[in-house]
């Protein structure tokens, strides 16, 4: 698999690469290489750069894949000459000069009541209705555990706007969670089929689809990989 590209994980708010464990186990056991990045959440452009800089320490071709907001790291972060295409998994992808709050009022999303700032400004999504809004398709158990541990982002973030989407010059994919109670479904069908993608698929399953869908999303990324590798 050495002509593939390195996959490199992005997550989005109210989780750490941890959210990606499913996806990352599923990939490991078909051979592929694999990063995943632990994002600030403290700007957009503080998460770019943190993605840039672990994408530059690959050597060769790369693979972004975003998850929620991940997608608008990636958008931005997928410039790098080493990015070779993007995969957004019921994730933000942006176009020049729109930010992730923006997109979000033009369908709010069930979830949005649920969501408040804290006296530091990071933006928390209440723990007890976590399970309800994120990850409903997952057992409360596990609801409880990713609520307890979420990693809130500073809310200013959810302002900050894209300048050069990459998914205009590069190959693209794009998984949509049709029961998605944090970014409405009608904006992922908006934003996929802007982005004159290679493959949309639509799962029925919650924001968190790579955790409780993973085989799904895990397959949708090996595809991606499996024709950048034959390029």
């Amino acid at each position: 698999m050495s002509s593939q590209p390195t996959i490199v994980l992005v997550h989005g708010f109210w989780g750490g690469a941890a959210h990606w464990s499913r996806v990352i186990v599923e990939l490991a056991r078909k051979g592929h290489a694999l990063r995943a990045v632990e994002l600030p959440l403290t700007s957009l452009a503080d998460d770019v750069e943190r993605t840039r800089k672990m994408v530059a320490q690959v050597d060769g071709p790369v693979l972004l894949v975003g998850h929620s907001y991940g997608g608008a790291v990636i958008t931005e972060a997928g410039n790098h000459p080493n990015v070779a295409g993007l995969v957004y998994i019921a994730a933000f992808a942006p176009d020049a000069g729109e930010s992730p709050g923006g997109i979000t009022q033009q369908a709010v999303p069930q979830a949005a009541p649920d969501l408040a700032p804290d006296s530091d400004g990071y933006l928390w999504l209440s723990a007890d209705k976590f399970h309800q809004d994120f990850c409903q398709d997952l057992s409360a158990d596990e609801g409880l555990v990713m609520g307890v541990t979420q990693k809130a982002p500073l809310a200013s973030t959810f302002g900050d706007t894209v300048a050069t989407p990459a998914w205009k010059s590069k190959p693209s994919w794009y998984q949509i969670s049709s029961q998605d109670r944090m970014i409405a479904p009608e904006n992922q069908r908006r934003m996929s089929a802007r982005l004159n993608a290679r493959k949309v698929i639509e799962l029925d399953a919650s924001h968190a689809s790579l955790a409780s869908r993973p085989a799904e999303v895990a397959a949708l990324i090996e595809e991606a990989a499996a024709a950048l590798g034959s390029r």
